[in-house]
């Protein structure tokens, strides 16, 4: 459904049914999905740039659209590492693209849940890859909406990050119903239907995920509004904080 949002080719049927679903309800989808790439991409140009990070777990990475973020991070730092996690076996067939590294830098893919990080930490691949006595950014984009409150999101991320040493980062993006509550109690209403569990949560509860780090200025803001001078999109449409409906944040562990 996301990369049927951003104007892929890579989704099916059921995939577009349902995002024309969501669509009906609200339209705005296709500005959210595209903010939220942008985020991603302006998160980790800030992050390599500005702090040093050369390292990143993005975990949630979904079908390959480029830039990647190992694309973005190695035009910044050419020797960046990532290594990309996704539980869907689909992505496991397009990883290819995923795993177009600089010589100097490298790139890997590892099938896991999200809801299972020990099983994350605990891969060989990610171990062979990057090395976690070092700073590393973990990027969770367009991910935690998507665990409800009973498979215990808060946790999770806490058990990521307790596995990064001080100077690592959170990068979160996450879909919120502050702005067009309605709507979103309906698009939530589809993507259960469809199969996919899903929560969007209010600002007070994605600044949860952050206690304890040092956020980055200009702190928790609406998806547009976090460095946009960092943009690189051609085009950028006029949109509204509701017409974006995402929170997001990037902070430092102390």
């Amino acid at each position: 459904m996301y990369d049927y949002y951003l104007g892929g080719r890579t989704n099916y049927r059921p995939d577009r049914e349902a995002a024309d679903e969501v669509a009906t309800v609200f339209p705005s989808v296709f500005h959210t999905a595209l903010e939220n790439r942008d985020f991603m991409h302006r998160a980790t140009r800030v992050l390599a740039r500005n702090h040093g990070i050369r390292q990143w777990l993005d975990i949630g990475t979904g079908i390959p659209t480029s830039p990647n973020l190992h694309e973005v991070a190695q035009s910044v730092a050419a020797d960046a590492r990532v290594v990309y996690v996704d539980y869907d076996p689909i992505v496991l067939n397009y990883a290819r693209a995923l795993l177009r590294s600089t010589p100097t830098g490298r790139t890997a893919y590892v099938q896991a849940d999200a809801t299972d990080p020990g099983s994350i930490l605990a891969n060989q691949t990610l171990a062979d890859t990057l090395d976690l006595s070092r700073p590393v950014a973990l990027s969770l984009n367009a991910l935690l909406h998507f665990i409800p409150d009973d498979r215990d999101p808060y946790g999770i991320v806490d058990r990521l990050m307790s596995a990064l040493p001080s100077g690592s980062a959170l990068a979160i993006s996450h879909c919120t119903p502050d702005f067009d509550p309605e709507s979103w109690a309906e698009v939530v209403g589809v993507y259960r239907k469809s199969g996919t569990p899903a929560q969007v949560r209010t600002r007070a509860e994605v600044e949860r995920f952050f206690e304890g780090y040092e956020l980055i200025e200009p702190g928790i803001e609406v998806g547009h509004r976090w460095h946009p001078e960092e943009t690189t999109r051609a085009e950028l449409p006029r949109v509204s904080d509701a017409d974006v409906s995402l929170w997001v944040g990037v902070a430092i562990k102390p």
